[in-house]
């Protein structure tokens, strides 16, 4: 397995985001195959088992990671909002609410 510093990951993304800008052969190469991109880029490959996803700036548009589906014995999206905020029974404000997550 190949181990990337912080700073080398840093600093090959600020180099790839360069690149894609300037570069419309590399930037189709990021979209089609980012392994090979990053390898280009940053010299070595990525660690087995880490995936790399580049997209196009499509203006307002979130991605968020969903968890892992819930395994058997695990607790429901009900239960944990009870275990976390304190919900009453039939209190849907917790489902409201949104929460700080990364742009």
């Amino acid at each position: 397995m190949t181990n990337w510093t912080e700073e080398e990951v840093q600093k090959v993304v600020a180099e790839i985001g360069k690149k894609a800008a300037a570069d419309p052969a590399f930037r189709k190469l990021c979209l089609e195959n980012p392994a090979e991109a990053v390898k280009r880029v940053g010299g070595k490959d990525l660690p087995q088992g880490l995936k790399v996803r580049f997209v196009e700036n499509a203006g307002a548009h979130m991605t968020f990671v969903l968890p892992d589906p819930a395994g058997p014995g695990e607790l429901a999206e009900a239960d944990l909002d009870k275990v976390a905020g304190g919900a009453e029974p039939g209190d849907t404000q917790s489902s409201k609410t949104c929460y700080g997550y990364g742009y």
